[in-house]
Order: structure tokens, then sequence, then C-alpha cells
């Protein structure tokens, strides 16, 4: 039966599986852990796995990297595919390569490690040994040689069967002496995560214009002839390359900028047309060039006259009066907007794709990647670390199964005999990575997309926040909504709010509802301090807001954070002696907030408690168009924020939160909170002074905090807050109010209710 070849799901590679619709399934009567043989320019044996529901009825056969290039077949192309009659092995003897020396009995690690897989003399199998010594990198697999099998031919591997290892390394086993079978590609496309859509785009316009060129011609136009992939670093741009250069039957040659330049005069652009000459020679070719913007920057900035050389030869050899043939340039950089403007034009970067920090999923997919070939013990939950690991781009989670993998080879390192040259078989097979040695690797690693704004996601629930329900409900409304329920949002044509001003007296939790939003949110949380953008030089505080909202909008979903916000978006025309800088910055934030550029999935929260300073700009609809009063808490929320902060301390039975409530008219939450510190400080006190020094570790569990303490806390700690205070800003609040009402939430209100 031929089937259309796709690639693997990332967690199902390099297990020997080829995925087949259920119903190609049935029609050749396979059952699952069926072994198939497909034929292609070769063959190759794999065992039958259920395909995936979306490929049910479309004649698809999913297989790994390893299995194509064993039957010489690319995506897309179609594939025999027969039942295959493969006896079991009684025993297998495999030549482990040159470099690896194991001490012992390695072969039922082998054989755990190839159970069920088919295999025929000759072939290259990787394997999954563990970590440390034996691989430079987590996850990574070690080509084994099959020297011989009995029977002969392709046979598959059992818990019976007997795995020997040779004494020749795999070097020394020629390929003549069974199947010939090439060596396993360095990256195949189920090595990258999370990028299905920019990789579908890279195929596209590279696979086909090579496979089919008569496509096009058909069509009458040109094929594609170049590709840009730009995004921060470490998001898999330079990977993407190498996957399409293994996959595609296609000359690879790259090109590193500070390899050509050359300080004699035209020696530069003679290596790039080597390059290019080569290339063309050898058709169909992919020309890669990384970090393109270090031969290609603009030549308007640049002070050498070589970079302007090498960029004016750059846009005659992609696109000059010369024919360049069958050859495809591909551009990486993480800084698109520094490249010379000709080179982003039809004809020689037909398109430019973003290489995106991956989402959830995308960091799922990363991990699955990263961690198939590794012992990871069954507590360790991979949905868990891609939920908590905002930010984190591929090369973050390539650091942290490394430091995961090193975290665990710590732990069985007394057992090492590191003076030995061999490493013990036994010692090997304990190696497995543990839920512990992820969490502790996770502590060192800052995400390379948010490093210069990171801000750990505080550990701060709505359950922290005592009171507030109304203004709780407001915030959810604002920013958790929009997330979790985008399609109700697109069905009533809705778009969410940019932004949120929370203000109050000092001490009434704005900034501690904006820590548990962000937490809450499941976003990235980027926190700004008024001040630190203020500089000196001009030009370098916008330049400052700039970064910030740049940095949001890569790393979608945001939450940007802006505490006491009056310090840096005053009003404007006050004529303040601070060289207009204020002013500028204000303009900024405004163009940010509300301009030509959409700010998808990032919302702004800042804090104030002088809405009265803030430039009425910044406050219309559009911009930070929700404005949310954190008042004095009344008596029902002060007993909420006692309830929070006595959770945990050890209360005498006659205590009575509700009495404490009623006689703290006026308190606010950070006066709360210092009654109930001052409390505990009085009990501790009088429990340090009343026992021997001795004897405090056997009665510490003894003491309580009494309502005589209490007492003694409110006569040190009063209400922070005065009537004329809270008048004042009950008139800002009402100011506020009479404004037009917001129809879209009055809207979604409805919606949702």
């Amino acid at each position: 039966m031929k089937l259309t070849v796709k690639p693997l799901k990332q967690k199902d590679a390099g297990r020997g599986l080829a995925a087949i619709d259920r119903a190609a399934m049935d029609e050749m009567d396979l059952e699952n852990g069926d072994y198939i043989v497909l034929e292609g320019k070769n063959r190759a044996v794999a065992r039958v796995w259920p395909g995936y529901p979306e490929d049910d009825g479309n004649g698809i056969v999913r297989i790994d990297g390893q299995l194509r290039q064993e039957a010489g077949v690319g995506i897309d192309d179609s594939v025999t595919v027969e039942k295959a009659d493969v006896k079991p092995a009684t025993s297998v003897t495999v030549a482990l390569p040159q470099n690896l020396r194991v001490r012992g009995n390695v072969g039922p690690m082998i054989r755990n490690n190839l159970s069920g897989q088919a295999v025929t003399q000759g072939q290259t199998v990787p394997v999954s040994f563990g970590l440390g010594p034996l691989s430079s990198m987590s996850g990574q697999k070690i080509p084994l040689r099959i020297a011989e099998t009995a029977p002969s031919g392709t046979v598959v591997v059992t818990d019976s069967t007997e795995i020997q290892v040779s004494e020749k390394p795999a070097e020394q086993i020629r390929e003549g002496e069974g199947a010939a079978s090439p060596e396993s590609p360095d990256v195949t496309y189920e090595d990258i995560g999370g990028l299905d859509d920019e990789l579908e785009q890279v195929r596209e316009m590279i696979e086909l214009p090579m496979r089919h060129p008569e496509l096009f011609q058909q069509l009458g136009i040109e094929p594609p002839k170049g590709v840009l992939l730009h995004g921060p670093p470490g998001t898999g741009k330079t990977l993407m390359a190498k996957a399409v250069a293994n996959e595609i039957d296609a000359y690879f040659t790259t090109i590193s900028g500070p390899e050509i330049m050359s300080k004699y005069y035209g020696e530069s652009e003679e290596q790039l047309r080597e390059v290019f000459e080569e290339a063309e020679e050898n058709s169909p070719a992919i020309v890669f060039i990384d970090e393109i913007d270090s031969i290609a920057p603009k030549r308007g900035e640049t002070q050498g006259d070589v970079e302007r050389r090498v960029v004016a030869q750059l846009l005659s050899l992609m696109d000059g009066l010369e024919e360049r043939g069958q050859v495809i340039v591909i551009g990486a950089t993480n800084r698109v907007d520094a490249i010379d403007p000709a080179l982003r034009r039809g004809g020689r970067f037909d398109r430019e794709i973003e290489i995106g920090v991956p989402d959830k999923e995308g960091r799922k997919e990363i991990l699955q990647v990263h961690t198939r070939g590794m012992p990871l013990s069954e507590e360790i939950d991979i949905d868990s670390y891609a939920e908590n690991t905002h930010g984190f781009v591929g090369a973050d989670l390539a650091t942290l199964t490394k430091e995961s993998a090193m975290n665990a080879l710590r732990r069985i390192r007394p057992e090492l005999d590191l003076e030995s040259e061999e490493i013990d078989a036994e010692v090997l097979e304990k190696l497995e990575i543990a839920d512990d040695d992820v969490k502790d690797a996770m502590k060192g690693i800052e995400p390379s997309a948010l490093r210069e704004v990171f801000v750990e996601v505080p550990d701060v629930t709505w359950d922290s926040v005592g009171g507030l329900e109304d203004t709780k409900e407001r915030l959810r409304e604002t920013i958790q909504w929009p997330l979790e329920y985008g399609s109700v949002f697109e069905a009533m044509d809705l778009n969410a709010a940019k932004g949120v001003l929370l203000y109050g007296p000092p001490g009434t939790g704005k900034t501690l509802l904006a820590k548990a939003v962000a937490n809450e949110a499941q976003s990235n949380f980027i926190s700004v301090k008024g001040p630190e953008l203020l500089n000196k030089f001009v030009g370098e505080s916008e330049k400052g807001v700039r970064e910030v909202f740049a940095k949001a909008r890569e790393n979608a979903p945001t939450v940007v954070f802006f505490d006491e916000i009056d310090s840096i978006a005053g009003e404007r025309g006050g004529g303040q002696t601070d060289s207009g800088v204020g002013e500028r910055v204000v303009s900024q934030l405004l163009t940010e907030l509300d301009g030509i550029e959409e700010m998808e999935d990032v919302v702004v929260v800042a804090t104030t408690n002088r809405p009265d300073l803030i430039d009425s700009a910044l406050l219309r609809p559009g911009r930070l168009d929700r404005h949310v009063h954190v008042p004095v808490p009344d008596e029902e929320a002060r007993r909420a924020i006692f309830a929070v902060h006595t959770r945990d301390k050890p209360l005498a039975d006659g205590v009575d939160l509700n009495s404490l409530a009623r006689r703290t008219d006026g308190y606010v939450g950070a006066d709360i909170e210092a009654v109930c510190r001052e409390a505990s400080m009085a009990a501790t006190r009088e429990f340090i002074n009343s026992v021997d020094p001795e004897d405090i570790g056997d009665s510490v569990g003894n003491v309580r905090v009494t309502m005589d303490h209490f007492e003694h806390a409110l006569d040190e700690v009063g209400p922070s807050v005065t009537d004329e205070t809270r008048e004042r800003y009950d008139e800002i609040e009402q100011r506020f109010d009479t404004a037009e009402p917001d129809l879209e939430e009055d809207k979604v209100g409805r919606t949702f209710q």
C-alpha cells in the first residue's frame, strides 16, 4: 500500500515507530505492535503505532528522521508499506563507539533501550545510555553499530534476546558486513519543538522549489530565493536551518560573518563570491548566513568601508545581473532592524519569519525533545514545568535539562571511580533524574528572553489578599478573562482593556494586588520602578520605555507593572526643571499604550496614591482605561485581613478577630499587618525573657499570641489614614465615576452573567 510520509510527533521520535492512520491499518490487517517494511529508495523496518486522530483516512504514515533516512525518503514523499514477517532475535552483537569505555555487563541496559525495535546487521542505532561521562549533553544518544544478529536478516530485540558486546569498536565494523545503513542525521524536524507553523513556512519556501521546480514553472513565477529568520537569541533559528539541510538532500554551506572579513582590499568580497560559486556548482544548494547583521549592517550607519562593500557584494549576489540558479539563502539574526533595508525586499529575502518565544505548548514540546533520551523518574511532571517556565526559550530549556542531569550526576559522583578509565555498568543503571534535580536547576536559570527586565513572579495568590472582593473581581475581568476566554471576547467583537490604574491611600494593598494578578494570570511579569527609567542623557529614558514594551510584546502574554507611576507620568506643562525628560517619558508612554503598534496580550497595571498628579491623557479610555479604587477596608475586609496575617500564627483561644476588626476603624492592610507583627513580637519578647536559654528549644511549642499582646500592639500602632485623606480619595473616585460610562465593560459584564 502506498502512503504519504509525514514527520512524527517529538515525544515519539527515536523509538523506531511508524504511526499509520487507522483506516490504512484496517485495510492492511495491521495491529498495534506489528512490524512493517517501508520501501523508498532503500528499505527500513519499523513497528506499527496507531496514527494520530487528525490523520484518519488520509493515507499517512508518520516516521522520524532516522527511519526517513534509512528508507531514503523525505516528508510528503510516497512510500510503499507492507506487513513484515520479522523473527525475534536470539542474540544480537553490538559494537560500541571507541570513546565509550564501560566496565561490567551493559547488555541489560542496551536490551532495555532496544526492546521491541527491529534491527539489521550493519545498522547504526542511536541508544540512550545515561549521563555524565558518556555524553556531552543531556539527552544525547550514542550510536551503536549492529555487528551480528542471530538469526540473520532483520530481527526484533525482545526481553529474552542475549546482547553481546563486540571486541571491535563500532568504527571498525564495516558497513559492507551487512545491510548498509546511513549515519543518523544530527538534527531532524522531530528535534524542533514548538515551531510547527514556522517550520511549515520554511519548508514551503525551501523544499518545494528544490523538489518540484516544475510547479513554479507551470505557474510562471520565479521560486522564492531567500528566507530571513529573526527572533530573540536561543529560539531555534540556527537549529531550524540545520534540520532543513539534513532533511533535504541538498548541498549545504554556511557563512560565518567574522570568517570572511579580511583587512586586504577586495578579499572579503572574493570569499563571499567563492561561497556562492561553489553553491551554484553543487546546486540545488542552501547557503546559510548566521548572524547576518554582522556582515550586512545598514550602510548609512556603519563606519567601516569593508562592511559597505560586503553588503553591496551580497546584494548583487542575491539579486544581481547573474542568475543565481537553484541556490536558496537562509539568513538568521536577532537584530533584524540592524540589517541593510536593501536586503529585505522581494527577490533577496522574500519572506521574513519570526521565530518567537515559545508558549506553554511549545515549551512542553521542547522539553519532550530534550528529555527523550534521559532516565527521568516518574514523579517529574513535564506539563507543570512547561507551565512554570515563562519567558524560557529553547536554549534555556536545553540548559535546564542539562543542569538537571548534572545535579543527578553530582548525587552519584561519590560512587564513581574517577581515576579508572572505565565506568561501572551498575552505577550507570542507577542514574535517574529526580524531581528535586529539576527544581534545583530551575533556581539557577534566568529566562534569556526576559533577562534585562525579568522579575520572579511573586508567590502571592488571591487568598493572600484579605477583603477587596470588588477590586479583585474588576482585575479578574480586565486581565484574566481576555487570556482565559479569548473566544468570548472575539465573539463579542470586544477588545481587552489596555491598562488598569489602582489608586488609593498608602498601605491599602495596591502592590499586593498587582503581584496576585501576575501570579493568577499565568503570564510573564515585568516590573518597572519609575525612577529607574529616568536618565540624564537625552533620549535614553524614552528608549528604556520602548525596550520595556518591546520585550513585553515579544513575550506576550505579559503584565507590565508600573509602581508609583506618578513619579514618571506627571502632568505635562507644569514647567518642571528636569530638562523636559518627564514630559518626553509621558509622551513615549502614551504612544506605546495607544499608538500605531498593537499591544497583543499585553496589559499595563499601574499603582499610585496620587492620581491627581498623573497626566490626564494617560487616564483616558484606550490607555489606563480602568480606574480601580483600592479603598480603606471596612470592618468585614479588616476581619479578612486579620485572618490572612494570623493564618500561621499560634493564637491563644481567647483571641477574637471580630473584636479586633471592629476596633481598627481607619487601619489599612499595612497597619493591620504591623499590628499582627507587633503582637507576635510582644509574645516572643515575653517568652524569651521568661525562659532559660537552654530550655527555649523544648518549650517553644507552648508559645501563644494572646489578646493582651494584641491590646499592646494596638496601643503601639495607630491608623495611618485620617478622615480627611479618606474623603479626598472618595472625591477622586466620584470624579472618575461621573465620566462617561464604559459601555464595553457593561457589555462584557452582561455576557458573563
